[in-house]
């Protein structure tokens, strides 16, 4: 069995993406991992990851489920996956924990845009979603809309009047949830009293 098709065996194994470590441990040494990605049969994807460099399959999804399964889809991602938001994110908007290391969040071949988000309100309304065929963890719609009250600044105006009007219009909306997560992150008043004037409207 030749070096690349040792490498590509790994990579069926391991979904599309491996680490170097995975490569070795199939019998290839670090340096034979470099020459096949060198001579460009692999693609590096980030330091220590490499996929096929013809594998023009592996969706942005898979990727970020392998390299940061700390990232939480959040904000305008999240806007756009429960229909709140018609405007197509060109990046990836995702939470993570305050602590993670910077070398982590970079990827060479996504654009993403990073929420740090404090230890104690990092699992708050986290749970996960099926994404053009990757599961991903995603804050849910009541964890959004709060986020989007606590990043207002950041928002366009147009962006977060038709999020909370769309969330006020779904049926799937959990007023509880909004306000125990509202409570536990300080924004009660600001969203009861929004809240309030348009459930009423």
């Amino acid at each position: 069995m030749t070096k690349l098709e040792i490498a590509q065996k790994v990579l069926i194994t391991t979904g599309g993406i491996a680490k170097t470590a995975d490569f070795i441990a199939a019998g290839l040494a670090k340096y034979e991992v470099f020459n096949l990605y060198k001579a460009g049969y692999l693609k590096r994807i980030r330091h220590g990851f490499y996929k096929l460099a013809d594998n023009l399959d592996i969706t942005e999804e898979q990727i970020l489920n392998v390299l940061l399964p700390e990232g939480i889809v959040c904000v305008e991602s999240a806007l756009f996956y429960y229909g709140y938001s018609d405007f197509t994110p060109r990046i990836w908007t995702l939470a993570v924990p305050r602590t993670i290391s910077r070398a982590k969040i970079k990827l060479d071949d996504i654009a993403i845009k990073v929420y740090y988000i404090p230890t104690q309100f990092y699992e708050l309304g986290k749970t996960s979603a099926n994404i053009d065929g990757t599961i991903l963890s995603i804050y849910d719609r009541e964890r959004t809309i709060c986020d989007c009250f606590k990043y207002r600044t950041k928002l366009d105006n147009e962006l977060f009047n038709k999020a909370v009007r769309s969330y006020v219009d779904d049926e799937q909306k959990n007023l509880i949830n909004l306000s125990k997560y509202a409570k536990e992150m300080g924004l009660l008043k600001k969203i009861n009293d929004l809240m309030e004037v348009m459930l009423n409207g």
